[in-house]
């Protein structure tokens, strides 16, 4: 069905622009005016593409049937799709979680307040923090270490703030009957903990200050990462941090901070 609406959209165009279509001297310039005019009408690089593509199999078609001797798409190159731009919290939300919101002073609610600081305080992945270990965690140098993809390790430095927390969990998590091995973070029953169950943790608690669409581990990397960077963080520091293996996966927050920069000047600028 939308590969048929998107020939007919490019006929009409044509029709428009020369008051014929004939599909055996339709060329490579009216395809690209085609291209411009999606694009000026605010359709996605996404969807600009998905139109060409039913166009090009058209051609291939065409060939193949003898209707055509040459494909005008061989040199129109479809606009680059842009990659989607992290979700992050505000400062100001991630603090209010954090320091306002409040949690039960049980086993569960230490864990999943620890958790959320965890994962906003050290920006380490889901798996990352699954794989934690108690062995992993160096009190006395304030570093823990991290096994993230391909195995690799890395240490992360962490401040008074974060070791009082987990101080605080460890205080009650070691009190837990029938600790299967030596996970850091378990339930309530001793058992590590699994990556849904982090996940609706993240989640749930995200839900009382956020209505992002997104409410997973990964928006707190997110944040930490956006966060580091606000604060003047070199941005190899942040790489390496994160666990990185490029500098060019990093860079995506600088364009989130800039879009934030753009932000804050339309609110207050005047003329903006």
């Amino acid at each position: 069905m939308a590969y048929g609406e998107d020939i007919s959209q490019c006929e009409a165009f044509v029709v428009e622009k020369s008051g014929e279509f004939d599909i055996k001297t339709l060329d490579s310039d009216i395809i690209r005016e085609w291209v411009i005019s999606l694009m000026s009408n605010h359709y996605s690089s996404t969807s600009v593409n998905r139109k060409l593509s039913a166009l090009r199999s058209l051609f291939h078609y065409l060939l193949r049937k003898g209707v055509v001797e040459a494909d005008p798409l061989r040199k129109v190159v479809g606009p680059k799709n842009k990659e989607p731009l992290p979700v992050f919290l505000k400062e100001k939300e991630i603090n209010e979680l954090l320091d306002d919101t409040e949690f039960d002073d049980d086993f569960n609610g230490v864990r999943d307040h620890l958790i959320i600081e965890m994962f906003y305080l050290t920006g380490m992945r889901r798996s990352e923090l699954i794989g934690l270990r108690d062995i992993d965690v160096d009190f006395s140098a304030k570093l823990i270490k991290v096994t993230g993809k391909r195995n690799k390790q890395r240490l992360i430095p962490f401040a008074e703030e974060l070791e009082m927390a987990m101080k605080n969990y460890l205080e009650k998590r070691n009190v837990v009957e029938n600790r299967m091995d030596d996970s850091f973070f378990v339930t309530e029953k001793g058992q590590p903990l699994h990556a849904n169950q982090v996940y609706y943790i993240v989640k749930t608690n995200l839900s009382k200050v956020v209505t992002l669409k997104k409410r997973s581990p990964h928006v707190l990397r997110h944040t930490f990462a956006t966060t580091m960077l606000n604060h003047d963080a070199k941005l190899s520091s942040v790489k390496e941090l994160l666990g990185h293996s490029s500098l060019a996966t990093t860079q995506i927050y600088t364009h989130t901070t800039f879009e934030e920069l753009k932000e804050a000047y339309k609110q207050a600028h005047p003329r903006a």
